[in-house]
């Protein structure tokens, strides 16, 4: 559980525990550094941060530097499906549990949240684990996109992240055993929230409890071809609202994972056992999904390349999967870990997931994303330099500063007429 691990799975981490000392250096050296640094963009030549760069400098890492153009890596345009995202630096989908009418629809703060990390200059911005059904919410104030009546609580969102400059993409998720649990402003966290106080009776591929969950049903066949058109009738309506970009979410151990995983799936039918039965669900549901939304929409899948229990999805099977996704028309997978066993041991340090998202970009042969406590520009610029990654996600750290990407740029020593400010903006850039 989430107290037990240090580390929430429903999308973020917890408070602090694990945080980089490296954060409050670079933080209380940065007021100094802009005195004694003149602008990087007006005088590109001049500066410490240039002056650092070049005393680093040798052939291999100009060789490096050249491969990405004139600019540092997480800055370099991505094409997914002909769709140009301006830079590789994205926002993760962050559950934010806001929602307290509970009819999925998002509100103000969830227009100022998304739009202001689009004006802060992320690529592309992830809307938060958005439920296909009412019963597929990780909690009752998560946000929905199970009705028509929903979409336009979201199209004003998605106009505003595409008119500050960045890719509006949302994540669609079943919570399956993990749903109508608690949260922040509710309570019950880590615990089932009871009916009278608006929760609803669980379901999974078997009937077993996560930690001290409530027991789920498990599902019938046609339940879960049922649940396979809500994903794909949500992301219709996520189209309908402007969103450019469909994540199905199979990680942290909501329902699609519970269903990869042999430790939560025991089935006996076609849904369960081998590995091919195992991943049928998802690969059903990404067919689906393919067949509703227009040809030119990206469609990513988030993964957790290992549940870090013995006996359990890992990371050869997350490569196989991960080749049977790019044959379905999946353009890119986005690689993160753990959330199906409660109480397990999980290694949290900085870049902690990158070696998953390095060994599936390898091995299958796809586009991925790496994230999990990257947080300082320079270890996101060397994680793209290395080839490790397509693209990295600043969650944590992006709740800090939603202006991440406009740092990271003037760290990096991006000219300030190169980097995504605003229009409005430029006249207070580093």
């Amino acid at each position: 559980m989430a107290e037990e691990l240090d580390f929430d799975f429903r999308g973020f981490d917890s408070t602090n525990l694990h945080k980089d000392p490296a954060d409050d250096a670079q933080g209380a050296s940065q007021d100094s550094a802009k005195e004694s640094v003149k602008d990087a963009g007006d005088n590109p030549g001049k500066g410490k941060v240039k002056a650092k760069n070049a005393s680093k400098g040798n052939g291999k890492k100009s060789k490096k530097k050249a491969k990405h153009g004139d600019r540092p890596a997480l800055f370099e345009p991505m094409v997914l499906r002909g769709m140009t995202i301006r830079n590789r630096v994205w926002l993760p989908p962050m559950d934010v549990y806001s929602v307290f009418e509970r009819d999925g629809r998002p509100t103000r703060f969830h227009y100022q949240h998304y739009v202001s990390r689009a004006l802060g200059g992320f690529g592309m911005v992830i809307a938060e684990a958005t439920a296909v059904c009412p019963e597929g919410r990780i909690s009752p104030y998560d946000t929905g996109l199970w009705d028509d009546g929903q979409i336009e609580s979201w199209r004003w969102i998605a106009e505003g992240i595409k008119e500050a400059g960045a890719t509006a993409a949302i994540q669609l998720n079943h919570a399956g055993r993990k749903g109508s649990t608690g949260c922040s402003g509710l309570g019950y966290i880590a615990n089932t929230v009871p009916a009278e106080d608006g929760g609803w009776p669980t379901v999974a591929p078997s009937a077993i409890a996560y930690g001290r969950y409530a027991k789920p049903r498990a599902l019938s066949i046609d339940e879960i071809h049922g649940i396979t058109w809500a994903f794909a009738a949500a992301a219709r309506r996520a189209v309908e609202a402007g969103f450019q970009v469909i994540e199905i979410h199979a990680a942290h151990g909501y329902l699609m994972s519970q269903f990869l995983d042999p430790l939560s799936n025991v089935r006996e039918d076609e849904y369960g056992g081998s590995f091919e039965g195992r991943i049928r669900f998802l690969v059903e549901t990404v067919d689906a999904v393919r067949s509703l939304i227009p040809q030119s929409i990206p469609l990513l899948v988030r993964v957790s390349a290992t549940d870090w229990a013995a006996g359990g999805w890992d990371l050869d099977q997350t490569v196989r999967l991960a080749k049977v996704l790019k044959e379905h028309d999946v353009d890119l997978v986005d690689v993160s870990t753990g959330g199906i066993v409660s109480g397990v041991s999980v290694p949290v340090k900085p870049k902690y997931q990158v070696p998953f998202a390095q060994q599936v970009r390898a091995r299958a042969d796809v586009p991925v994303t790496a994230v999990g406590l990257i947080t300082k520009p320079k270890q996101a610029e060397h994680i793209l330099e290395k080839g490790e990654a397509d693209a990295v996600e600043i969650g944590r750290a992006a709740l800090r500063d939603p202006y991440w990407p406009l740092r990271a740029a003037y760290k990096l020593g991006l000219p300030k007429e190169k980097a995504p400010y605003p229009m409005q903006y430029v006249r207070g850039a580093y």
